[in-house]
């Protein structure tokens, strides 16, 4: 067996450290604890200094922490950086990064990058720019902390770069520090997610697929030449499905180094008598909330199912889930009430200030023309899933069967209708569905059955393969999807949400613990070694250059 090599150091950027957007900040929050506790405070996370209104509700500044090195870099350099904790289990050191002056240097450092690497940033819009010059300011710091503090290549130092957004610092230290070993994780790659999200058959044609050739069909030129150019060049390129590597494969011309799973930790999950109680508010509050905004009474049995995550409508697979919810509604033999929350932040004005009042003042007036909305939308006419609803004609009236409620704000303990986090929620669930169709891992699904809520999902995406491979038949089931069975896939989830629906108490507990039990083998403590391996791999790598 190859000696493995360990780093001492180890830097860790993603747009989404001390910045909640999206799945990778459960990603990188939640292995944490398990690096932190091998690393110690030579684990060091970077993150965008994005807080300008108000103070990051992720993030503890400490006047302590690195002192003299903050100091000299605010003395040094344009850029401006704050240093605190991540307040995660683990409370890993955290830099965050004001990059904001880089902006008047943007157009000399994307000529220098192409002329360096290849990268052509000419047809950049959106984010391109926010989050190029991020990556580029996390290299700058990653640098004088390596500087000020007189480390050498012996020190065997890690630089992890996290989606495309933070490549420019990939850049960055394989010119100007190349003794730092670099990786970078792909966690969906940019031209992927955009032929899939523009109705395009991802999985039938993949092999027919040249990844610059669609990059330009489909405008993403700059995110795609950035990318690409990343995986190439660092050390060690991971991403985090079997799935997601043939993706890379085809479309970035480069097989990942290793695979990379999506663990977590479940420290965040009651247990006993505080899971019960948990589980009891969280139903109490979901019943609550959809009777005030029906206008009527639940019946007593009342299944709640959930779909949530990111507002893309076809990847998330959300137009499936509508269709299986109309399919199970025609179920004669349907035995119970069915309530389904859509959980998924869209452009909203803020919470329905008649629902709120109506929840605060029973005796207050409610707008009952909208049943299905628990938060004003800026665009009800242009919605997605409104638009699904209507079609479908869910009207949520007291003799439908299945109900559905569109939840389009983020959950996070202040929404003004629940005012509960989406864990805390997510608890008083019987059922979850998330048929994707283009999920290169899928942390919704595995968040659901560490809280013992069994789910639906596919095999599109990582996290079902990997359910696949470990065989677990019970509290997970994984629907075969692919590029044209749409209505075979709604189909197949509303029978099995008809099937469990039907099972007695007891099987339905038995259901519920097989779906813990699952979750026990996605911990970090079971997928982490998959990491130390990558560190190997980039530092040896990072030694054949020298």
């Amino acid at each position: 067996m190859k000696k493995q090599l360990i780093p001492e150091y180890i830097f860790e950027t993603s747009w989404e450290v001390c910045n909640m957007v999206g799945g990778i900040y459960t990603v990188l929050s939640t292995r944490a604890r398990t690096l932190q506790g091998k690393f110690g405070d030579k684990l060091i996370f970077i993150g965008p200094d994005v807080w300008t209104e108000k103070e990051s509700p992720y993030f503890e500044e400490s006047d302590k922490l690195l002192a003299n090195w903050r100091n000299h870099f605010n003395e040094t350099f344009e850029l401006k950086i704050r240093v605190g904790k991540w307040k995660v289990h683990g409370n890993p050191i955290t830099v965050l990064v004001n990059f904001q002056p880089l902006f008047d240097k943007k157009n000399q450092i994307y000529g220098h990058i192409w002329e360096k690497f290849g990268v052509d940033s000419l047809h950049a819009y959106g984010d391109y720019d926010e989050s190029s010059m991020f990556g580029y300011a996390t290299g700058i710091v990653m640098e004088s902390y390596y500087r000020f503090h007189n480390l050498s290549k012996r020190n065997n130092v890690i630089a992890h770069f996290n989606e495309w957004m933070t490549t420019f610092g990939a850049f960055y230290i394989r010119e100007f520090v190349p003794e730092i070993a670099t990786i970078f994780t792909t966690h969906a790659t940019s031209i992927g997610r955009s032929i899939a999200g523009n109705h395009k058959p991802l999985y039938n044609y993949l092999n027919e697929y040249n990844g610059d050739q669609m990059a330009f069909e489909l405008n993403m030129q700059s995110k795609h030449s950035t990318e690409k150019t990343a995986a190439h060049i660092v050390d060690c390129f991971t991403t985090v499905s079997s799935i997601t590597g043939t993706e890379c494969e085809q479309l970035l011309d480069k097989i990942p180094d290793i695979i990379t799973p999506n663990g977590f930790e479940d420290d965040f999950v009651p247990s006993g008598k505080e899971f019960d109680a948990k589980r009891k508010n969280a139903r109490e509050r979901l019943k609550l909330v959809a009777e005030t905004l029906f206008g009527y009474e639940l019946k007593k049995e009342t299944i709640f199912i959930t779909t949530a995550g990111r507002y893309e409508y076809k990847n998330k697979g959300i137009d499936v889930f509508i269709e299986a919810l109309k399919n199970l509604s025609f179920k004669p033999d349907l035995k119970k009430e069915v309530v389904a929350f859509i959980m998924v932040p869209a452009h909203i004005k803020g919470a329905r200030a008649d629902l709120a009042e109506k929840l605060q003042n029973p005796d207050a007036e409610m707008d009952y023309w909208n049943k299905h909305t628990t938060h004003e939308l800026y665009n009800y006419q242009n919605d997605s899933i409104i638009s699904a609803l209507q079609w479908f004609h869910f009207q949520n009236m007291p003799d439908d069967k299945v109900k559905i409620i569109f939840v389009p704000s983020y959950l996070n303990g202040a929404d003004g209708i629940f005012n509960m986090s989406y864990w805390d929620l997510l608890i008083g669930m019987d059922l979850s569905v998330f048929p994707s169709y283009y999920e290169p891992w899928g942390y919704t699904p595995l968040e659901s059955i560490a809280f013992s809520v069994p789910t639906i999902t596919t095999d599109l995406s990582g996290f079902g393969q990997w359910v696949k491979n470990i065989h677990a038949k019970f509290g997970v089931k994984v629907v075969h999807r692919s590029d044209y069975n749409f209505s075979n896939v709604a189909k197949s989830i509303a029978t099995h949400l008809n099937d469990y629906i039907s099972k007695s108490p007891t099987e339905v507990k038995s259901i519920r613990q097989s779906a813990f039990d699952v979750s026990k083998k996605a911990l970090w403590s079971e997928f982490i070694k998959h990491y130390y391996e990558a560190y190997s791999i980039a530092l040896k790598n990072r030694d054949k250059r020298f």
